[in-house]
């Protein structure tokens, strides 16, 4: 498994440009060979255009999957790839590589490229956890600084910008991703900095523009006095090694395989940090991080790129949390993700994932302009499930009933009545406060396996309405269950498509009701939606739900806020940006699409009820369509069977003996928790 290296004296200067060099393997060999480490190397004298990565032979792919064959990358993974690379003799220069999990495989059309800069080990592995996924959405490159290279901080952005404008002639409509943990992330600011024109995408871990005020600036003081490799027993880097071997990714059920565990990993990372941390190195490093965070703290205002910053709560060497709000502040185009749980190596941590939260935060795009249809990428098992969880605690509480109408006007428990083959456009009451969005969309999806897109409000898409909650990703499940801006061309673009699209045609207006509104639906007099849906043949699914009144009373609601001293600066900050503009040709009360907070009290939970009316539909009625009057009445009796469907669920959930979860509770004590608990009858 060997990589082209060619080892040369230590550089003050700018490294050459990268040239990728093939691996190769015997046909048909088929040898034992070390299954670490897994990368294909560039280092070459050439300044040649940027190399493009290119798949590994099947023969050595395959041995080297027997790795990693089922389960992710932990960290004694990373630890003994590191030494592997670590102890290999090579003065620099830097070099681009691209790792084997990275190389082949699936990956979408037109996938950007995404250079991931490292932090201060150098070593170019720190996405180890996250490569597969990865791979899928980007075409991946890792540098690697050598521990006895001297390569400058201007060196080393110099060299990573000769890549970024190599890649931007070889894919100009095409965003480049740079993924740079501390003080890789001061590389990505500078390059960012310089190259105001090229269109970039900023990942920030832990950046180290924060030095000046971290602990990191007194331990270069220390280290003069502390003879190598005793440095390593300072408390910042024992903090950083310790908290990082508690958080890493493995599950124990004895008490024995957590002292295997204990020897096998944070011994073995004691010597992997003398091997790549060497005093001198350390030393070297921190000076060029002293360096690298003043260069880049003055030219914060020239940065235009996308930013995410990505900041751990419990981060042992920078203090993350306060330098991300700074930076917040400071950057005109940024977000903010907070993991306040997390350590300095947050990447090799269990719980997070770059890919996740690069989806989230809406930043994840092939072109120029952001496309929230074609730039989508469906939620893996692992998104799923947390979007599962996230709704867990109110299933449980609420118990959702699902219910269904067949082509003969049957109705039905379950889903069956739903159609399989979009377009669909499923077109119902907003809740107060979307309660129904998560057990609908999740609940859909795991009964039958239809995805559906929702039409949202662009409240949920606002950079600086992130700022006004108290998780700055609270939104970001939302958006990975495929949510989109509620736009006419995100409308065509997803019916186009052939999605299962969600409507909601009374939109804020009615998920954010006055008192005594609740089950009213507020939809606009014009039929918006009816000529779209036929343009495409889609089939008209309306539906119904109740329960918002069995969980919750409406203590405070908008009129009620207005009468605050105080309110009108609140209602200003929150509705800023345009944000009020939604339906300005419309009239009466659905014309009001403010956002605005609501006061609820709870209640002992009742039980939600939903119902799926009879599919309606549309396909080759385009012509008789485009008749206004008929699209107007196809509308109205599009609205008046979501009303019957109302109608119907408040009169039959008062015939269900487990409307309240106290009988529900009794029910599962008596059945088994995974019993389904009975309902009323259709």
């Amino acid at each position: 498994m060997a990589a082209a290296a060619t080892a040369t004296a230590p550089s003050a200067v700018a490294p050459p440009g990268p040239r990728l060099l093939p691996r190769r393997a015997s046909p048909g060999s088929r040898r034992r060979v070390r299954p670490l480490p897994r990368w294909v190397v560039s280092a070459s004298t050439s300044k040649s255009r940027a190399p493009r990565p290119r798949p590994a032979s099947p023969a050595s792919l395959s041995l080297d999957a027997t790795a990693t064959a089922g389960r992710r990358p932990v960290v004694r993974d990373y630890v003994e790839a590191a030494r592997e690379m670590a102890r290999r003799p090579d003065g620099g220069p830097p070099r681009w590589f691209a790792p084997l999990e990275c190389a082949g495989g699936e990956r979408v059309p037109g996938a950007p490229t995404l250079l991931y800069l490292p932090g201060i080990d150098g070593v170019g592995l720190g996405l180890i956890r996250h490569h597969d996924r990865l791979a899928k959405m980007f075409d991946v490159w890792c540098l690697h600084i050598p521990v006895q290279d001297r390569t400058t901080f201007q060196g080393l952005v110099e060299y990573v910008e000769r890549t970024v404008k190599s890649e931007r002639s070889r894919a100009p409509d095409r965003p480049i991703y740079l993924v740079g943990e501390s003080i890789g992330a001061c590389i990505a600011l500078a390059v960012a900095a310089r190259n105001r024109d090229v269109d970039l995408v900023l990942v920030l871990v832990n950046p180290g523009t924060s030095f000046h005020r971290s602990q990191l600036q007194s331990l270069s003081a220390l280290l003069d006095l502390v003879p190598d490799p005793f440095h390593l027993s300072t408390p910042q880097f024992l903090n950083f090694l310790t908290g990082n071997f508690m958080k890493m990714s493995t599950r124990f059920d004895e008490a024995g395989q957590v002292l295997s565990e204990v020897t096998s990993v944070l011994l073995p990372s004691l010597m992997y940090l003398a091997d790549i941390l060497p005093k001198e190195s350390i030393v070297w490093k921190l000076k060029m991080l002293r360096t690298a965070a003043s260069y880049v703290n003055s030219r914060l205002h020239a940065v235009k790129a996308q930013t995410l910053v990505v900041a751990s709560g419990n981060d042992e060497l920078l203090p993350s949390r306060d330098e991300a709000e700074r930076l917040r502040g400071m950057l005109k185009n940024c977000r903010v993700r907070h993991f306040r749980d997390n350590g300095h190596k947050i990447l090799l941590e269990d719980g997070f994932d770059l890919a996740t939260s690069i989806k989230g935060s809406t930043y994840y795009r092939r072109s120029r302009q952001p496309d929230f249809v074609s730039d989508y990428l469906p939620p893996t098992p692992d998104e799923l499930e947390k979007a599962i969880d996230h709704d867990r605690l109110l299933n449980f509480a609420t118990d959702p009933v699902m219910l269904s109408t067949l082509t003969d006007g049957r109705i039905v428990r379950g889903l069956a009545g739903l159609p399989r083959e979009g377009p669909v456009l499923f077109v119902g009451y907003h809740m107060l406060m979307g309660f129904e969005l998560g057990p609908l969309v999740t609940g859909v999806l795991k009964s039958t396996g239809i995805h559906i897109r929702g039409l949202a409000h662009p409240f949920l898409f606002n950079e600086s309405s992130e700022q006004l909650l108290p998780d700055t990703s609270y939104f970001d499940l939302p958006r990975i269950m495929g949510a989109v801006p509620v736009t006419g061309v995100n409308f065509y673009k997803l019916l186009s498509e052939k999605q299962f699209v969600l409507l909601f045609p009374g939109g804020a207006r009615e998920a954010l009701h006055r008192k005594g509104e609740e089950y009213k639906l507020f939809w606009p007099e014009q039929s918006e939606f009816v000529r779209m849906a036929s343009r495409f043949g889609a089939t008209i699914v309306p539906f119904g739900v109740v329960g918002e009144d069995d969980i919750c009373d409406l203590l405070l609601d908008y009129n009620d806020l207005v009468k605050l001293p105080f309110y009108d600066a609140i209602d200003k900050k929150i509705n800023e940006g345009g944000l009020r503009k939604l339906r300005t040709d419309s009239t009466g009360e659905i014309k009001n699409q403010d956002m605005h907070p609501v006061v609820l009290t709870p209640k002992v939970p009742g039980r939600f009820y939903f119902i799926f009316g009879k599919p309606i539909e549309t396909r080759g009625r385009e012509k008789e369509l485009r008749d206004k009057e008929k699209a107007q009445h196809l509308y109205l009796h599009v609205k008046s069977e979501v009303e019957s469907c109302i109608k119907y669920l408040k009169e039959k959930r008062e015939e269900d003996p487990y409307r309240s979860i106290l009988p529900r509770l009794l029910y599962q004590a008596t059945h088994g928790s995974d019993a389904e608990i009975p309902t009323f009858e259709p």
